[in-house]
């Protein structure tokens, strides 16, 4: 290094959970963040605009580097390690010349995320802070106007596409269920809660807390369902109000 040189710090990358869908719904931290990273990267589905994007816009600043981490529709059907190595790389470059990296987040990061898969690529050689994000189990049982759980109940999380067989045994030993990423798994779901006899108890929510949300008891729900869609179930027993001891 000759003289007069400097070393160039590098940046911070941060996996920014933008929340559910409403603009308002972002943390100020989110916000700040997102004020001052100079580059700014969102997973999109190949063919279709970012909905992470979409959701940052009225804080994304002008004038700032954008990665549109694009992902083919169809999983399975591509090499997603290929893949996700390029746009590391790609961030890396930014990172290592000292420019801060945003990654943007529907919901939370770490909750089913898409970041998690840059994160495990790139925090050991880089900075990295995560910023927490408000989540689609919040955002569904706040439009539902249904708690997800309550004094000792235990809550279960469940990925839709999983097979009926396991959705019935999960379903089965749960007193609250949230069953994420229904999508076009709507029916087989909707089967099996029916099989349980909880049609009753079962809740569907699409695009929590945007312009186009639909609550409705799972009974008539659509048979097609987006990929942000949730249904709630709950045991039976309602929430017991507390004695007075005063």
């Amino acid at each position: 290094m000759g003289m007069g040189e400097t070393v160039t710090s590098p940046g911070t990358l941060y996996g920014v959970g933008v929340g559910p869908g409403d603009p308002d719904l972002l943390t100020l931290k989110a916000v700040k963040v997102i004020a001052q990273a100079p580059v700014i990267a969102y997973p999109a589905a190949e063919g279709a605009d970012s909905l992470a994007r979409a959701i940052a816009a009225p804080h994304i600043p002008a004038g700032r580097t954008e990665i549109a981490v694009v992902t083919p529709m169809v999983p399975g059907r591509f090499p997603a390690n290929d893949l996700y190595d390029s746009y590391a790389t790609e961030i890396a470059g930014h990172l290592a010349a000292g420019r801060d990296v945003a990654i943007l987040c529907e919901g939370d990061p770490f909750l089913y995320g898409s970041f998690m898969y840059l994160f495990l690529r790139l925090a050991e050689d880089f900075p990295t802070e995560v910023v927490p994000g408000v989540s689609s189990l919040a955002a569904c049982a706040a439009v539902a106007g249904a708690p997800l759980v309550s004094r000792n109940q235990v809550l279960t999380v469940i990925p839709g596409p999983l097979d009926a067989a396991e959705l019935e045994t999960r379903l089965a030993g749960s007193e609250a269920a949230a069953i994420m990423k229904v999508g076009r798994h709507l029916p087989k779901v909707r089967a099996v809660i029916a099989k349980l006899g909880r049609l009753d108890r079962a809740q569907y929510v699409e695009h929590a807390t945007m312009a186009n949300q639909k609550v409705l008891p799972l009974a008539k729900a659509p048979d097609t369902a987006p990929y942000f869609s949730m249904i709630l179930v709950r045991s039976p027993e309602e929430v017991e109000v507390l004695e007075d001891r005063s």
